[in-house]
């Protein structure tokens, strides 16, 4: 390394970045999709393109997926996969407009309570859900939820 050089590593590098939608309808109803390829029931979202803006990039993901058009209203959390270097930005939306149906990654689209939720969701899906209701509750006070998981289990958090 030549003199004066200052090597900086990409705290990034081999890490994704993903984002989700926590959307809640009037009756504390949450939009879920059940996805084609695993089967598994969670929020709407997915994998940010490397030159996409993080709201452009969580609009774009929950039409795909559900057809709804929605606008972010709070970060409510961040969660890390810590088996596969997956950094989750989790977003609380309202929708305003478009038309829910199935679409290519998404089996169903659907509402579903909090008990659903909990019944049909990972938990680190549910949780994601969960946390996003709490700091709306605490009029977005004491910063998103940080957590870590594996993948399926909550392997710790804040």
């Amino acid at each position: 390394m030549q003199k004066g050089w200052v090597h900086r590593v990409d705290p990034l590098a081999g890490h994704s970045v993903s984002v989700a939608a926590i959307v809640v309808d009037a009756d504390l109803r949450v939009l879920a999709i059940r996805r084609r390829d695993t089967g598994e029931w969670q929020p709407p979202g997915g994998v940010l393109e490397p030159d996409e803006e993080i709201e452009a990039g969580l609009v774009r993901e929950v039409w795909e997926e559900t057809g709804a058009d929605v606008v972010p209203l709070a970060l409510t959390g961040l969660y890390k996969n810590v088996d596969q270097g997956i950094l989750a930005l989790v977003f609380r939306c309202d929708v305003v407009g478009g038309e829910l149906r199935p679409t290519a990654e998404a089996a169903e689209v659907c509402w579903m309570t909090l008990p659903e939720v909990d019944a049909k969701m990972d938990e680190v899906f549910a949780v994601r859900v969960h946390d996003a209701l709490e700091y709306i509750r605490r009029d977005l006070t004491g910063g998103p939820a940080v957590r870590h998981h594996d993948g399926r289990t909550l392997v710790g958090s804040r």
